[in-house]
């Protein structure tokens, strides 16, 4: 069976780049047609069932990807990006002012670190990785599922047995596509962030 693992489209930001994990925000105009053309790259591709988080960013990729067909759209919470607590919606230089020393922190120890109030990547792994299982055992075709820039890279992770430590050395664009593949026990990744041209 074969995974399409997408990052959900471009999402709407004005000014300095956010960190942005639960914040709740849609798709951008260039987010919308990422999605769109996806739609029309996957045509051919047998699959019925797009999984994608409860977060409007990615429930509206999904549900433009599955328009004029029979493929149902399944919302799973627990697909949802990284909680980020205190530091959702901050710029780095906010995080850096209104938490001193904590950036560096991070820096030092990506995978256990936890803002105030959120998750590190070991508990997102821990999150994500049981659901990732759980499609892929009651699936025996093609699936596809709208995850975020996080979420992606754990799965990927996870798939390479690659330490989460090491996660951003995994580029993960807005409506980028992996493909994974399972053998019997083995998985492969087939694709890595690949993203389509727009016209």
């Amino acid at each position: 069976m074969k995974v399409y693992l997408l990052r959900h489209g471009e999402i709407e930001q004005e000014g300095e780049k956010r960190l942005i994990g639960r914040t709740d925000v849609p798709l951008s105009d260039t987010g919308r047609s990422q999605a769109l053309s996806w739609r029309t790259a996957l045509e051919h591709v047998a699959f019925r069932r797009i999984y994608c988080s409860d977060l409007v960013r990615a429930q509206l990729t999904a549900e433009i990807l599955a328009t004029g067909s029979p493929r149902s759209v399944t919302i799973l919470p627990e697909l949802r990006e990284i909680n980020l607590g205190q530091w959702d919606g901050l710029t780095a230089e906010q995080v850096k002012t209104k938490f001193p020393g904590e950036w560096e922190k991070r820096g030092a120890n990506f995978a256990e670190y936890r803002p105030a109030g959120g998750e590190s990547f070991a508990d997102l792994s821990n999150r994500v990785v049981p659901v990732f299982a759980d499609i892929s055992d009651t699936s025996d075709d093609a699936v596809v599922v709208i995850g975020h820039a996080g979420v992606n890279r754990v799965m990927l992770c996870h798939v390479l047995g690659m330490p989460i430590a090491n996660l951003f050395r995994i580029r993960q664009d807005y409506g980028a596509l992996n493909i994974i593949e399972r053998s019997g026990d083995l998985w492969q990744v087939c694709l890595m962030n690949f993203r389509r041209q727009l016209q």
